[in-house]
C-alpha cells in the first residue's frame, strides 16, 4: 500500500500469530526428540521451540495450539509455520488437518518525516491521551483500523493491535492525513537534532510514569 509520501517510513517489528493443528501434542516426547527446545511444565505449560532461520519462537501447547512470535512479515511467518509443521511430521507427530494460522497482533514502528505538535493533537483529536508531565508520547486509539498508536513529537510512532500489514500501512496513512488536515505537522529543520525522547523514559528519584502494555491495549 502506497503512503504517497516518500518521507514516511514504516517497519514491522513483530508479528504474533496463533497456529492450530487440531489434535493434541505429546510435549514430553517432543522435549526428548527435538533440538532447540525448552520444556519445564512446572514453570510454564508450553514447550518453547526456537528456529534460527527464520528467527522465530513458537510456544507449543498440549492442545495442539501454538503461539508464534518474531516474524517481521507475513511471508516469513508462513515460512516459519511450514518449517515447524515439517519438523513435527519428521518426528512422527500426527497432523491430519491443514494448520490454521491467525495473526493476533502486529507491532510496527513508523516515522512521519515531520514533527508532531502533540498538545494541539490532544486538543483537536478524539480518543487521545497525553500527559507530558508523565510520559512524552501521545496515545491515540484509532477506530479505523482498530489499532493503538503511540506518537512522539519527533514524528516517530509505535503501532500495535493491527491484524495485517495492510492495516499497519492504512493506520499510518490515516493518522498522517488526519494530522496534516488538523495542521498538527511541522517540517523538521535539517540543522536541528531531534532528541530520542521515545527511548525508555527513566529518571531516578522522580515519579515518572512508564507506558505499560495495559495502556496500549486496543
Amino acid at each position: 500500500m502506497s503512503l504517497n509520501n516518500p518521507f514516511i517510513q514504516v517497519k514491522v517489528e513483530n508479528i504474533v500469530a496463533t497456529v492450530t493443528i487440531g489434535q493434541p501434542i505429546d510435549l514430553e516426547y517432543l522435549d526428548k526428540a527435538l533440538p532447540n527446545v525448552e520444556y519445564d511444565p512446572e514453570q510454564f505449560p508450553g514447550l518453547v521451540l526456537r528456529l534460527e532461520a527464520p528467527k522465530v519462537t513458537a510456544l507449543v501447547f498440549r492442545s495442539g495450539r501454538m503461539v508464534v512470535t518474531g516474524a517481521k512479515s507475513t511471508p516469513t511467518l508462513i515460512k516459519a509455520v511450514k518449517k515447524i509443521i515439517k519438523m513435527l511430521l519428521k518426528y512422527y507427530v500426527t497432523i491430519t488437518t491443514k494448520p490454521r494460522i491467525q495473526i493476533q497482533n502486529i507491532v510496527a514502528s513508523a516515522n512521519l518525516g515531520a514533527e508532531v505538535m502533540l498538545e494541539k493533537v490532544a486538543f483537536l483529536l478524539e480518543n487521545t491521551m497525553y500527559e507530558p508531565e508523565q510520559f512524552p508520547g501521545l496515545i491515540y486509539r484509532m477506530s479505523d483500523p482498530h489499532v493503538v498508536l503511540l506518537i512522539f513529537s519527533s514524528g516517530k510512532m509505535v503501532i500495535t493491535g493491527a491484524k495485517s500489514e495492510d492495516e499497519v500501512f492504512l493506520a499510518v496513512r490515516n493518522v498522517y492525513m488526519k494530522l496534516k488536515e488538523l495542521g498538527c505537522l511541522r517540517e523538521i529543520k535539517k540543522e536541528e537534532e531531534i532528541l530520542s525522547e521515545e527511548l525508555e523514559y527513566i529518571e531516578v528519584g522522580k515519579t515518572k510514569k512508564r507506558i505499560t502494555l495495559k495502556d496500549l491495549e486496543v
